[in-house]
């Protein structure tokens, strides 16, 4: 177990630093095993925190996200955190002026995350294989929205 945990660690830092080294706009932490975003990341990425754009923390083990995140990568424009065990988003995340797709799909959200609502350019959403049951009157209040996918037992609807 120790090993694999070194070797999740390992995958981490090699992924941070290639983004830092390459000054790229993409920090993809994908199929790490995460269970929260790793602090340390912040101090990692504070030079280049500006020009990311991209993130994907797609299929860890993440059930929450913090304030912090949305605050520091503020520029971010595509946020990929599917395959997770959220049920909730820090409110900050509706601060993100440019953030145009999220894709919360195979999360445990069970009510339309609110904090999306105050988001002005977010275009996407994929809420694909989550519990809500309902859409909520949120939807109509983002401007830019141009496609939410849910999956509803074996429906699929694009709003």
């Amino acid at each position: 177990m120790q090993r694999r945990m070194g070797e999740a660690v390992a995958r981490v830092a090699r992924r941070v630093n290639e983004t830092v080294e390459s000054q790229g706009d993409t920090l993809d932490l994908a199929d790490c095993k995460l269970v929260a975003f790793p602090a340390g990341i912040y101090k990692a990425v504070r030079s280049v925190t500006q020009g990311i754009h991209r993130i994907s923390l797609a299929n860890n083990e993440l059930k929450a996200l913090g304030a912090r995140f949305a605050t520091t990568f503020s520029q971010l424009r595509e946020l990929n955190l599917e395959g997770n065990l959220l049920h909730r988003l820090p409110h900050e995340l509706g601060s993100l002026l440019h953030l145009r797709t999220i894709n919360l799909a195979r999360n445990k959200f069970r009510h339309f995350p609110e904090p999306l609502a105050a988001a002005p350019a977010l275009e996407s959403i994929n809420l694909e294989g989550n519990e809500i049951t309902a859409a909520c009157m949120l939807l109509a209040s983002i401007p830019c929205l141009s496609g939410v996918e849910m999956k509803v037992g074996w429906f699929v609807h694009l709003l």
